[in-house]
């Protein structure tokens, strides 16, 4: 029997976890990226700005301490977590003109999860006493259950059944639903938000941290994976999209504009709207297929605006309330673009109506009637993904990375049926393939 070669069709996050896993363990792989650029939705693009280039990531990550699978996938590859990332224990605090800041929920730092939640709820600023009280019953509730629900349902319905006053929702559980679903609360899936929630508040408390990229995502992810994956051995193809799929014997005929080759095993990793196009030869992936067609997806958009360089704001990262902003990050003092803000306005609302332009003009307006400080941008730029994510509603249907086709895997974000589309389910999704792989 031949060596098995294994063909690994995408070069996102779940490509690449899946291509740096197998060759650790000594299989041979060929990994085919379609564009340019690896790194999928994370990676850095370079735009002009009156003849002047500047760097700046597709949209702006926020990781989780929790994320176990993505951090351990780049300890791998020799990325340093403390070169890579700003550590920041978990603490909301979002903002609102003109009453600035409208609620702080600090982690208590001295007490183990999940107690250093309750009593950072208990302590926060922005709620009353019935609503702090709340709060706290829905988590205890939560542990208790251990986070699972006997029916999936809509977050929204979920929170008001659980007797969560309409500025809990607003200020604690909107923004974290946001933030790990990129979808509304009145269509995300309850149960998949628990399982994020779980992960971030058992265990360590260091799970609850976010961890914002310090340096260029492509820096941080795709950069080092790659150079990992060729140092073992294995093949990486930019510019290669793969013009037709089939079964040849055994195993796959895989074909670019570079010819036909033979593979002994597949892995697709592409989004799922891509799936057609690659699956469309072969008559036991259609259950896969009909999945997939069904989704819906939501926008992700990141309004970068250019302050004069000593513009600094007092948080590196805050929330808005009541605005079509929802993140505001200061990447001056995150990775040293000096007067850079960029704002990620999340999922689907009245933000697609305008022009980027208009966009950019408004969110600028939203920050300076709660940073009274900040002078008039010098520019601006908006990174608009339309398609970022699919739309986490309850008990979607989602295929399982083992098809029916012998020997074809599916990797990505979508098929991790416990997490929504985040970096850590494409990763988790590429290692279980890699597993896959190694057991069939």
């Amino acid at each position: 029997m031949s060596k098995p070669h294994i063909a690994i069709i995408g070069g996102g996050c779940a490509g690449l976890s899946a291509a740096a896993t197998l060759v650790e363990r000594g299989y041979q792989v060929t990994l085919f990226e379609a564009s340019a650029q690896l790194g999928g939705r994370a990676r850095t693009v370079l735009v002009e700005n009156n003849s002047l280039m500047h760097l700046l990531d597709n949209g702006q990550h926020i990781l989780l301490g929790a994320y176990r699978e993505t951090l351990a996938l780049l300890r791998k590859a020799g990325v340093d977590e403390n070169l890579a990332f700003m550590r920041l224990p978990l603490h909301i605090n979002m903002q609102a003109a003109p009453t600035k800041s409208v609620f702080s929920l600090k982690a208590a730092q001295s007490l183990p999860a999940p107690l250093n939640m309750l009593v950072g709820l208990l302590t926060c600023k922005g709620l009353s006493f019935s609503e702090r009280l709340a709060a706290i019953k829905l988590m205890a509730h939560l542990k208790n259950t251990d986070y699972k629900l006997a029916n999936d349902t809509a977050l929204e319905q979920y929170l008001i059944e659980k007797k969560q006053t309409k500025k809990l929702m607003q200020m604690l559980w909107e923004p974290l639903c946001l933030a790990a679903l990129n979808t509304p609360m009145t269509i995300a899936s309850t149960q998949i938000f628990l399982n994020v929630l779980k992960d971030s508040f058992s265990g360590s408390k260091q799970n609850s941290d976010f961890l914002l990229p310090k340096l260029d995502l492509s820096r941080i992810i795709a950069t080092p994976l790659a150079q990992y994956i060729q140092s073992k051995g294995g093949e990486i193809k930019l510019n290669r999209r793969v013009r037709n799929l089939q079964t040849e014997g055994d195993g796959f005929s895989l074909e670019t504009k570079d010819g036909k080759a033979f593979f002994s095993h597949v892995i697709i990793a592409v989004p799922p709207a891509r799936l057609d196009t690659l699956a469309e030869a072969l008559p036991k992936m259609q259950i896969a297929l009909k999945q997939t067609q069904t989704y819906g997806y939501q926008p992700i958009y990141t309004v970068y605006l250019q302050y004069p360089p000593e513009t600094k704001l007092p948080s590196v990262i805050s929330g808005l309330a009541g605005s079509l902003g929802q993140w505001i990050f200061d990447r001056g003092q995150l990775c040293g673009q000096k007067g850079l803000i960029a704002v990620v306005v999340s999922a689907t609302g009245a933000h697609q109506l305008l022009s980027h332009d208009e966009l950019a003009l408004t969110i600028a307006k939203e920050l300076s009637q709660i940073y009274a400080q900040l002078a008039k941008p010098l520019w601006h730029k908006v990174i608009a993904e339309k398609r970022a994510t699919f739309s986490c509603t309850p008990n979607l249907a989602r295929p399982t990375n083992k098809t029916t086709q012998p020997n074809l895997f599916l990797a990505g974000d979508y098929t991790y049926a416990d997490y929504p589309a985040t970096i850590e389910g494409a990763a988790r999704s590429g290692i279980a393939c890699a597993d896959l792989v190694c057991n069939s």
